[in-house]
């Protein structure tokens, strides 16, 4: 069995938050993390193999806690957060019959509709950005966009966003990161807060509907009472309220540090529109904000002269992949030209691809074109020093900190 040393691969080292990049290109294809109990796959060829074999690999672990729950935290979820599995945590039969609802709900009609009103909010918090002060993005703009996007796309009332962006909050930190016990309790309290929410949310939907994904999900139960729960209704609505901003908030954010540190790049996107889409997959290859995904073996699997037991946990650095050498000529250079960005992994493969990856390229894509027009002059705020999560998973700078070239440097 491979095992990685500590100094090469510790996903919660300082070091390894600021950039795991550094580490990738050290490591071996397969080998077994002893502390978190993970083999651990970083070649595109094989994490895309792994993505596209459900039945080998299972999804059902995608959503398990990193650490085992407190028994506070257990406690206080108790029998208020009953989550039944539905897409990303689904094996193939569930994930077969709930998919194409969420696609029927997630139709390119519903993310058209979504086009204007993400370009008015986009734009008016763009025009708010102050031109003689430092300002952080992540605050001012990558947050609000996405957050809105797809509390509205719900349809969860306007009134209720803010008191549901606190309940967001340190979630991700309860799934993926090392929580300590009295952090667990807190997360675990809004988490009982918000499915509490979301199940009162579709009782009322049923009453009173209206244009918005949740109505459509609530449709489709009325024609088919036997395709979709109301308790698989209230999941996908927790879930995707989660999943639909936090990831987009990273790639916002990861997407205009490395076109502001790639001066050319940047300038080039202000001047021609038509570039911003290639820019957008290159940010998902080059600096994802998915760095890794879990499964788990549902037989022993032989990779690279190894064997992986049956029920062994699977961590797939989908990171690692868009920088791999073997499948992309120079990864390690960002180029918005680049033909092949598309290959990357970040939404990943096969059944489990992401059901909001058109609307995720839509926000990030919208802002990039706003922005880039609005402030050709934007930089980064030299000496910021940029922090991170300490997450397994998901990956973007808590703050990002600009200005414009003009900007008050006192």
């Amino acid at each position: 069995m491979t095992r990685c040393p500590m100094d090469s691969f510790d996903p919660f080292s300082p070091f390894y938050l600021s950039d795991p990049y550094l580490y990738y290109a050290q490591l071996p294809p397969l080998f077994y993390y002893e502390q978190l109990n993970l083999w651990v796959i970083s070649k595109h060829e094989d994490v895309e193999a792994v993505l596209k074999d459900p039945y080998t690999f299972s999804a059902v672990n995608s959503l398990d806690p990193i650490a085992s729950f407190s028994e506070a935290a257990r406690r206080e979820l108790g029998h208020h957060f009953p989550q039944p599995p539905t897409l990303v945590n689904a094996d193939v039969d569930v994930h077969r019959r709930i998919r194409p609802i969420v696609q029927r709900a997630f139709s390119p009609r519903r993310v058209k509709t979504m086009e204007r009103p993400i370009r008015s909010l986009a734009a008016e918090l763009i025009s708010d950005l102050p031109r003689t002060e430092p300002f952080d993005l992540v605050a001012r703009l990558s947050y609000p966009v996405p957050a809105y996007v797809i509390f509205k796309l719900l349809g969860f009332p306007p009134q209720d966003f803010t008191m549901l962006k606190s309940w967001c909050g340190n979630r991700l930190d309860f799934l993926f990161g090392l929580s300590s016990d009295m952090q667990q309790l807190d997360i675990a309290k809004r988490m009982r807060l918000y499915w509490n929410y979301c199940i009162d949310f579709i009782r009322r939907k049923f009453s009173a509907p209206g244009d918005d994904l949740t109505t459509d999900l609530i449709a489709i139960r009325r024609e088919e009472p036997d395709l979709l729960t109301e308790l698989e209704i209230a999941a996908l609505i927790f879930n995707l309220s989660l999943a639909g901003h936090e990831t987009t908030t990273n790639l916002i954010s990861n997407a205009v540090r490395r076109l502001l540190e790639h001066r050319q790049a940047w300038e080039a996107l202000g001047a021609d529109s038509d570039l911003v889409p290639g820019a957008v997959e290159e940010t998902l290859r080059y600096d994802t904000s998915v760095i890794s995904w879990r499964r788990v073996t549902t037989k022993p699997v032989s990779l690279h002269g190894q064997v992986i037991p049956v029920n062994s946990n699977i961590l797939l650095l989908l990171a690692a992949a868009g920088r791999d050498p073997d499948k992309f000529r120079t990864p390690e250079r960002f180029d918005i030209y680049r033909n092949d960005s598309g290959s990357h992994l970040a939404f990943g493969k096969g059944i489990h691809y992401c059901a909001g990856a058109s609307l995720a390229r839509l926000e990030a894509g919208i802002v990039l074109e706003l922005l880039t027009k609005a402030f050709p002059d934007l930089q980064l705020e030299p000496d910021r020093r940029l922090d991170f999560i300490s997450n397994l998973s998901l990956r973007g700078p808590k703050e990002l900190w600009v200005r414009t070239s003009t900007a008050d440097r006192t």
